[in-house]
């Protein structure tokens, strides 16, 4: 069996135990070993249309072309195909935001009806994030970045916001990061 692998993660696998070569094609991340945040999406997309189910599948639509719109403008200042993972889970954070401030508005205008669209439409789009950290989790991760880098100043607040997002990006609220963090450096 040769394994061969290509670009936008697709993994093909040349077996030649029968006559013919018979080419079995799965497309991966090849980065750890699991699927691409896009490719799952995709995924789920096909599943949702084929049991038609109508929310999911606009919602995801929604998701597709946010994705799409982000790969255009990125493809423009970076010569680069597509957007990587990392800015996936950005992207989908700042979804999330939005549809949570639209839920506080129609709160306001006591429309139910929209609120509990917002609030299905953030169920699907949260599937794709990994494990959001509580509080709790949050202030004691700013809490080792401050002391690990021996930050004490409100000008330091860039390179905890900057470390959060390059290594915790899609598991932390970076609007409670920003918070907590404040607070830290302001004592």
């Amino acid at each position: 069996m040769h394994l061969g692998l290509y670009s936008q993660g697709l993994v093909v696998i040349h077996d030649k135990s029968y006559n013919n070569d018979v080419i079995y094609k799965k497309r991966f991340c090849l980065i750890g070993g699991k699927m691409s945040l896009r490719i799952k999406i995709e995924d789920k997309y096909k599943t949702a249309i084929k049991s038609k189910k109508t929310n999911e599948v606009n919602t995801l639509r929604l998701i597709k072309s946010a994705i799409k719109d982000k790969d255009i403008a990125f493809r423009f200042g970076n010569n680069s195909n597509t957007i990587p993972d990392l800015d996936i889970l950005s992207l989908l954070q700042n979804l999330i935001k939005q549809r949570k401030d639209s839920i506080d508005a129609f709160k306001v205008a006591s429309r139910d009806d929209l609120v509990a669209n917002e609030q299905m439409e953030i169920d699907i789009i949260s599937k794709f994030l990994p494990k959001q950290m509580n509080a709790i989790e949050t202030e004691n991760l700013i809490q080792q970045i401050i002391q690990k880098n021996n930050l004490n100043s409100l000008k330091d607040m860039g390179k905890i916001m900057n470390e959060l997002k390059t290594n915790h990006s899609g598991s932390i609220d970076m609007a409670l990061a920003g918070k907590i963090a404040k607070s830290k450096l302001a004592n």
